[in-house]
């Protein structure tokens, strides 16, 4: 292992369980175990899958102008966000790039806690202190200070319901993109959530696969024993331990974006996440002011980002060098993302998942290559392309949405 990579609590037992381990934001994290990427992806689909998010990095929001420098800073218009909620949205430089992907989270009027992605924990934090100018709002920094486990897959609150105290308590209305607790002593929205041992957690509903499930946030002494507690629970699920790879294509088949990857160093827009913008009901303006806003406004050279599939599981690598060529054969952008979904097919001339109901009983699910292209013109979904990787080459098809039949909105009720 690289000495200089950053380790999670739960390193020594990826280790032990024989992960293919590599650098991932500067934490050495697993990507997949010996079960292999594609029975971890379709674990999550059937029943239930977890991912140790340890590398994700949360940062304390308090004070009385807390709420301003969050919603001038933050993409999403928080004025309607209650508490005990939360929202995905973007920070952006005044270039309108963005810095990084983030959630946040409100537990009062004055005090909000945001979940940004790997070692991006510090550039947040200075990114909103450099903002505050004459504001009352404390920037904590709690990089290292919280783990972080996900649990995914219609499975979820049954397994969870086993470590948890009070589980009829706690799942009662917890709506998609809610959350209940704190990972301290003292909640700090009036709920105490904790694990049977008395471990307070925050349990949020909410991750990043498209599917029902929860993201957990704790001590970090405490996250082994949960993560083994979890496993053992959900045995008579058959539970997965999943890596990043199929935390990567289980988003990328929820047509959800790679920080850094599928958004970055363009202008945030032009892009299939628009509910992360705070867009007028005719969106031709914006519902408030906020650091970027100004730089989005149309260009000549502005790129637009959209998700394709293709027509088998045969897959491309994604960056510069790997072209997409239009019906005229002519370059016009870059591949963002190209990963296989294991859970969805074509049926005739639609994609269908493995959960979607009333499937023909001779259909074989085989996977279907998908993910995000930057183009140089807008396309119309439907418009064939071709992706080239040297001598390689596949055919896909622009689309508005990937995987279909996804679980993460539906009521709690269903999974109980």
């Amino acid at each position: 292992m690289n000495t200089y990579l950053k380790t999670t609590s739960l390193n020594q037992w990826h280790r032990e369980a024989g992960a293919n381990m590599a650098d991932f934001g500067g934490f050495d994290m697993p990507l997949w175990y010996e079960t292999g990427v594609k029975n971890e992806h379709l674990a999550v689909l059937k029943s239930a899958g977890i991912f140790d998010t340890s590398h994700m990095a949360c940062i304390n929001v308090k004070g009385k102008d807390s709420f301003g420098l969050l919603d001038y800073c933050f993409t999403r218009d928080l004025s309607s966000l209650k508490e005990g909620r939360c929202v995905y949205g973007a920070f952006l430089n005044e270039q309108g790039h963005c810095i990084d992907d983030a959630i946040v989270y409100k537990f009062s009027p004055t005090q909000f806690m945001v979940c940004v992605n790997a070692g991006m924990g510090a550039v947040v934090a200075n990114h909103l202190d450099s903002n505050k100018n004459e504001m009352d709002a404390l920037v904590e920094d709690l990089s290292g200070k919280v783990a972080k486990m996900d649990i995914q897959g219609k499975n979820s609150a049954r397994i969870l319901s086993k470590l948890i105290k009070n589980p009829e308590i706690v799942f009662n209305k917890m709506p998609y993109f809610s959350f209940k607790g704190h990972f301290s002593d003292k909640p700090l929205n009036g709920e105490n959530i904790t694990l049977v041992d008395g471990t307070p957690i925050l349990l949020s509903r909410s991750g990043y696969t498209g599917e029902f499930g929860f993201e957990i946030f704790l001590n970090p002494a405490a996250i082994v024993a949960l993560w083994k507690d979890t496993l053992a629970a959900g045995a008579e699920f058959d539970i997965a331990a999943c890596g990043l790879g199929a935390r990567d294509s289980l988003r990328a088949g929820a047509c959800l974006p790679l920080s850094h990857q599928d958004i970055g160093h363009w202008k945030f827009v032009n892009h299939p996440w628009d509910f992360a913008l705070p867009y007028t009901s005719d969106k031709k303006g914006y519902t408030k002011e906020f650091l970027g806003a100004q730089a989005l406004a149309p260009a000549k050279d502005d790129k637009f980002v959209y998700p394709f599939v293709g027509g088998t599981l045969r897959k491309v690598n994604a960056g510069e060098t790997t072209l997409v060529l239009d019906e005229n054969r002519e370059t016009i952008g870059q591949v963002l993302t190209c990963a296989t979904d294991m859970g969805i097919s074509w049926l005739a001339d639609k994609i269908v998942s493995i959960n979607t109901p009333d499937l023909p009983e001779d259909l074989k699910i085989r996977g279907i290559s998908c993910g995000f292209v930057m183009v140089s013109k807008p396309l119309e979904p439907g418009v064939k392309l071709s992706l080239k990787e040297g001598k390689r080459s596949i055919e896909v098809t622009i689309v508005t949405d990937i995987r279909p039949d996804r679980t993460a909105r539906m009521k709690l009720d269903n999974f109980i």
